[in-house]
């Protein structure tokens, strides 16, 4: 399944008052022991982390193998899947992908194709625990399609004692969630018209707000919210988005579908994963808010 290759590291602790002068930059070297133990990876001896005395690294082969006997148990079909292994730094952190195409579909039965996706991440600097997102990778534009929906997230402790079939179960949860509730919402959002004017306030309620440094006051980004606007207007030119597709011919409107494609190229496109995190984390909060929510339920 995933690439064991990149993974074939340990990390282990280190006293941190024994440690490298030339450590993160630090002049001398001097940090104080009691801010905990030093985490290093013991092939190239690169920190990675401060962490407590009591913190116990979990090896990522570890996490990884019974992340794929989870998979394997959910029963999700794995012909024709693909999977990317992507480690981050000096293995500070980790995000795995899968991708279902046996059980790829199409939206509102037209020609856009959107693929079960379910991501996981877990880390050695604590900055992510062992979570996954189960949702859908848009293959007209490359998106990663979000769930607002908690029934769409999948949680383990970031420990040794991983269960290998809860997580299993979960993650079919998950999926049967997305299978169902999940695309049939999107068939909704693909005929629930969403003028621009609508888009605009959405979005600069949302996305696109930032606080006033002198009143204070939630206003609009501008610049945010214009980039989000000039990808709702490219969607709204296509049935299915950018590229050589059937025209929606002089549509100038919009539907949620295509506010959601703004948003979540909005939190694909983007050099670092981190951001990338972050920026989902904005989308699932937009998609939980009253604003979304008004739209949703005029569908």
């Amino acid at each position: 399944m995933f690439n064991h290759d990149v993974l074939n590291f340990r990390v282990e602790k280190f006293d941190l008052g024994a440690f490298n002068p030339n450590f993160g930059g630090i002049d001398g070297g001097k940090i104080d022991p009691s801010l905990g133990v030093g985490l290093r990876r013991v092939d190239t001896k690169q920190p990675i982390a401060i962490v407590s005395d009591s913190y116990e690294p979990v090896q990522y082969l570890d996490i990884v193998e019974n992340l794929e006997e989870s998979i394997k148990m959910s029963g999700i079909d794995l012909e024709a899947a693909k999977f990317e292994t992507n480690v981050i730094g000096n293995g500070e952190q980790l995000e795995l992908t899968a991708k279902f195409f046996a059980e790829s579909t199409t939206i509102d039965g037209r020609n856009d194709m959107v693929t079960p996706q379910f991501k996981f991440r877990t880390s050695h600097n604590r900055t992510w625990a062992n979570n996954g997102m189960m949702g859908y990778f848009r293959a007209a534009c490359y998106n990663t399609l979000v769930d607002g929906n908690k029934l769409a997230y999948v949680y383990g402790r970031h420990s040794k004692n991983f269960s290998v079939p809860s997580f299993a179960s979960k993650i079919r949860a998950a999926s049967d969630y997305v299978a169902n509730a999940g695309i049939n919402k999107m068939h909704r959002w693909y005929q629930t018209p969403v003028s621009r004017d609508q888009a605009i306030n959405l979005f600069s309620r949302t996305l696109a707000k930032r606080l006033d440094n002198v009143t204070k006051a939630q206003v609009p980004n501008k610049v945010m919210l214009s980039n989000l606007m000039k990808t709702f207007d490219e969607e709204n030119r296509h049935i299915i988005g950018r590229g050589n597709y059937e025209r929606y011919g002089e549509r100038t409107e919009g539907t949620l579908w295509t506010a959601y494609q703004a948003a979540t190229a909005w939190s694909t496109h983007v050099p670092k994963e981190n951001t990338r995190v972050l920026r989902e984390d904005k989308v699932r909060k937009m998609m939980d808010s009253t604003h979304w929510k008004e739209l949703e339920e005029a569908a």
